[in-house]
């Protein structure tokens, strides 16, 4: 992580955090605040990304909002480039933490259409991440590549190479041109989900072990396939 992202943090990170176990009441509380041309910005596990960029931030997402419902885009691994509702979204990123930031001066008119079209114009593509070592165009695309395009298409930023940004080295460059302010912060858990009782020993045995294997191959997935 840079110093002045550290920094930025550090000043900027909003007071107003909130958990949620049930994703349907993390989209209502968020539902309110969120705009178009809001950023999702998100510290999950992926450790190839985490390593390489030296940030906690693995994802970004923007959200647009159609006929008074939230959307989320993005590129994710695996999936590539999808739209989905804000609940559909938050349960997707869960177990996560969510940071919102907000545009400084809510998108005019003519700025959030431009935004939406080209979000909308690369529903589909594959995901890729390779080619942010080059920097050179592929066909597939990473999220923080889809953002930045988003913003560039709407010419609220510039970049010479928007496949080498990272998640972290957007939000850098948001906050060092003023251009977005932190709104708030969502911890997503997962319900605890009640233990499995056996007949006897070696059925308890069984499931705690199913169990247990069972919570350690998602997580290795999220970790090592940043899933």
């Amino acid at each position: 992580m840079s110093l002045y992202l550290a920094a930025a943090l550090l000043t900027a990170t909003p007071a107003d955090v909130a958990s949620f176990t049930s994703m349907d009441l993390a989209a209502q509380s968020l539902a309110a605040d969120v705009r178009t041309g809001t950023l999702l910005f998100s510290n999950g596990d992926c450790a190839a990304v985490k390593v390489y960029t030296q940030s906690p931030y693995t994802h970004v997402a923007a959200v647009v909002v159609e006929d008074g419902k939230a959307f989320v885009y993005d590129s994710m691994n695996g999936v590539g480039v999808r739209r989905l509702s804000l609940e559909e979204y938050l349960a997707a990123e869960c177990p996560n933490r969510i940071h919102v930031y907000q545009p400084r001066r809510p998108f005019n008119g003519r700025r959030g259409a431009a935004f939406v079209e080209h979000l909308q114009s690369q529903l589909g593509r594959p995901y890729a991440l390779a080619h942010h070592v080059t920097g050179e165009r592929a066909d597939g695309l990473h999220c923080s590549e889809y953002m930045t395009d988003a913003l560039m298409s709407c010419r609220l930023i510039r970049a010479n190479q928007p496949p080498r940004v990272s998640p972290a080295s957007l939000l850098e460059g948001l906050l060092r041109a003023k251009l977005y302010e932190p709104d708030a912060t969502l911890v997503l858990k997962e319900p605890e989900q009640p233990r499995r009782e056996g007949r006897c020993w070696c059925e308890q045995l069984w499931f705690d072990t199913v169990d247990c294997t069972s919570r350690f191959c998602e997580r290795v997935g999220r970790v090592v396939l940043c899933r």
